[in-house]
């Protein structure tokens, strides 16, 4: 199957899933997962009509999508993984996205970095939902308190949540919980579902899919 085909695929279940959810068509955006693909694998689902991406490492990022934005301006791309603070600002430079606020060290060194840059690229908080210790993103307990620090106090351009729930077990609760969070705190934006669960997710309200292996295969060697 080509990327183009699996691109087919995967909106059309988007869109069924955003039908029996009684939603608006076109009310969920898909954020294809391209981490550890080449960039040939970018310029195949962009021949495809595809604009938004997604990629976990700075580094791979940084040499996959700054030489393709002057062909594509309308492309955005979305940092999904873990960040560490010694990458900030070079994740400031080339994201519209950046999905993995998690701690306050990261609220005060994005600030710090957007200054600096002069750029402010949108952020989600992730949230670890399941409570898990070896998942990033704040937890549940902390996480409006997480909240008032990063958009109240340091003035940061936080637009939603993020979550990556339990590998084992029904996700729903999980998005049910982030859904509801990002209810209270009047944000519009919830990234949440991957290739097993969207659908259940987009039953909750997400706004934003993060697909890759439905896409693009197997992942390959990170580059």
């Amino acid at each position: 199957m080509t990327i183009a085909d699996a691109l087919n695929r995967v909106r059309d279940r988007i869109a069924d899933a955003t039908a029996r959810a009684n939603r608006p068509a076109g009310s969920v955006a898909l954020v294809a997962v391209s981490k550890t693909h080449p960039g040939e694998a970018v310029l195949e689902a962009l021949a495809a009509g595809q604009l938004l991406f997604g990629e976990n490492r700075v580094q791979e990022a940084a040499g996959k999508f700054p030489a393709l934005r002057p062909a594509h301006p309308a492309m955005r791309l979305h940092l999904i993984g873990g960040l560490q603070t010694n990458k900030v600002e070079e994740a400031v430079r080339i994201a519209d996205v950046i999905e993995s606020l998690d701690r306050p060290k990261l609220a005060t060194a994005l600030a710090a970095a957007m200054r600096k840059e002069g750029r402010r690229p949108d952020l989600l908080v992730q949230v670890n939902v399941g409570d898990e210790p070896q998942k990033a993103g704040i937890a549940r307990a902390e996480a409006d308190a997480f909240l008032r620090l990063a958009r109240d106090e340091l003035g940061l351009p936080v637009i939603g949540l993020m979550c990556i729930p339990p590998a084992e077990g029904d996700p729903q609760p999980h998005f049910a919980w982030l859904a509801s969070c990002a209810a209270r705190h009047g944000l519009s934006v919830l990234s949440m579902g991957m290739s097993g669960d969207f659908e259940a997710a987009i039953a909750e309200g997400a706004t934003h899919v993060r697909v890759g292996s439905a896409i693009f295969g197997a992942r390959g060697a990170a580059g």
